[in-house]
């Protein structure tokens, strides 16, 4: 159609109609015509139309099973003076003592809260194991605890002088920690690649994921408390990894409702478990000293039920321990049910020990349900967030922690903490009740190729017996709060972190309550 006869038929169309009539007649026409309209989007109450752009197609070299991403810009989605990724006990000791020690601090979490394997897995103890002669750590763990205490997050451990952390009620806890501290967090991202100064192994960044897209932090000090030492791992860090048939048990611990308290405490006093009892299906190495003593153990229930046929023969890895009882029916922390033979680096392996974990889970409960008195009317109230992993990574470091160190009171002169002679792992169970204690080392932080980076959690340096005391969550806040004020120091000093003088590193950590030596 001419432009002249399209005007025309539009003229007498819309001669008597309004303007707003018009213009839309005028639009509908155009587009019948072919015609290419401009327009600008306006914001209105169900909000713009948006686009992402796409990336550009990649390499794909199926021989080698690799897909080549394109180079891409990314946006900075913050700038810090120290960088905490992961914030479990570790992660959240090391960002409010970095806080503490007067830096500007991110504290970056993959999950949707703070807490780690406290509120992600359930695991409602920083310490289990005090028994009559323990010797605490103190510093931030302590601290802690003390606040969920007095926030009213809290109940008695059985048996002995250790407090219970209610999961979901430490997410507040944690909350109120970081808001006051001044620390900035950063939820739901994930840390995915590092970003090194140009020419040197000193790292100054890293690569997120999340629901922002693919972005980067900038930090001068980074420390990783991922537990899987995925940021050394990504910096090029050496490290060991347990042989997979070797490795510590996965567990997923889940909580039931609708448990008679009164009678399973009765049933209880009648069969009392005792450390001795983990020996029977465990094969547990201790020093004698342990076996007496009062434990909230169940393993023998779950001989009877498969007895019975209630649950399958081979759900052989069901045993361990109960925590907290409510006055409302609720038997939390229950951490019976393990997988074994599975990788938690391997994403394949997490998925598969994640579907089993909460199979063996209900199976767990369908024994109590079946044999112990107070369970009969328990249901399932809740999976936790996510499996509990034991072992995985740990760096090679500076100092290397071994098992005679930590049962032979040794002592280092980089000192960051002490930490109770607790051993719960590889067949070996040793709780700190004769008063003994090992010191920590700056060392076993440090890893020996990449600098700016220090690593803390259980996934710091040491062989398998180590390993088995630092893994456990108060250790961990030890090395997380050394850690934090060591990388603040360095800044201030302007030193690396490989550099830092240890002298007032160590005097920072007296001012902060930790004890040394």
């Amino acid at each position: 159609m001419r432009q002249g006869a399209f005007h025309l038929i539009l003229r007498s169309m819309t001669k008597d109609l309004p303007d707003t009539y018009t213009s839309r007649v005028a639009r509908m026409l155009s587009r019948w015509a072919g015609k290419r309209l401009s327009f600008t989007r306006k914001h209105t109450e169900e909000g713009e139309v948006l686009q992402h752009s796409p990336p550009p197609a990649g390499e794909m070299d199926t021989e080698q099973g690799l897909y080549i991403e394109p180079p891409k810009a990314l946006a900075i989605l913050a700038e810090c003076d120290v960088l905490v990724v992961g914030a479990g006990p570790a992660g959240l000791s090391a960002a409010l003592a970095a806080r503490r020690a007067g830096a500007d601090v991110i504290l970056l979490e993959r999950y949707g809260c703070f807490g780690g394997a406290i509120t992600t897995v359930g695991m409602e103890t920083l310490a289990w194991y005090r028994y009559e002669g323990t010797i605490e750590s103190e510093g931030i763990g302590v601290e802690m605890e003390r606040r969920a205490a007095a926030m009213g997050g809290t109940v008695k451990w059985p048996y002995n002088d250790s407090e219970c952390l209610d999961a979901d009620f430490f997410k507040l806890v944690a909350d109120q920690l970081v808001r006051e501290s001044g620390i900035r967090p950063i939820l739901h991202c994930m840390a995915v690649d590092v970003i090194f100064e140009a020419g040197s192994n000193r790292l100054k960044g890293i690569v997120t994921e999340s629901k922002s897209g693919r972005q980067v932090v900038l930090a001068q000090r980074i420390i990783d408390c991922t537990g899987d030492a995925d940021i050394a791992h990504l910096a090029g860090a050496s490290y060991r990894k347990t042989p997979k048939d070797k490795m510590l048990g996965m567990t997923t611990v889940f909580n039931a409702s609708g448990v008679d308290k009164e009678r399973f405490l009765a049933y209880t006093e009648a069969k009392p478990a005792t450390y001795a009892d983990w020996s029977r299906t465990w094969q547990q190495q201790t020093t004698g000293k342990e076996e007496q003593l009062r434990s909230p153990y169940l393993d023998k229930e779950f001989d009877e039920a498969r007895a019975l046929g209630v649950i399958p023969q081979d759900s052989t890895h069901l045993g361990g321990s109960w925590s907290s009882l409510t006055d409302a029916g609720e038997a939390n922390n229950l951490n019976l049910a393990h997988m074994y033979g599975f990788d938690p680096t391997d994403v394949l392996d997490l998925t598969r020990a994640e579907m089993q974990g909460r199979t063996e889970a209900l199976h767990a409960l369908i024994a109590l349900k079946a044999v112990v008195p107070g369970f009969e009317k328990a249901k399932l109230r809740n999976f936790s967030m996510t499996i509990g992993v034991r072992d995985s990574r740990k760096i090679i470091g500076r100092t290397n922690l071994t098992g005679d160190d930590v049962r032979n009171q040794a002592k280092f002169e980089d000192s960051i903490g002490i930490f109770p002679e607790f051993i719960d792992g590889y067949a070996v169970l040793i709780l700190p009740s004769s008063g003994r204690y090992f010191e920590v080392p700056y060392g076993c932080m440090v890893p020996l190729e990449v600098d700016n980076l220090l690593v803390a959690g259980r996934c710091v340096a040491g062989d398998m017996v180590s390993h088995a005391a630092m893994r456990n969550m108060m250790a961990c806040t030890v090395t997380g709060q050394g850690a934090g004020v060591a990388a603040a120091l360095s800044i201030r000093l302007k030193q690396t972190t490989a550099e830092v003088d240890l002298g007032q590193v160590q005097a920072e950590l007296g001012k902060q309550g930790v004890r040394l030596h």
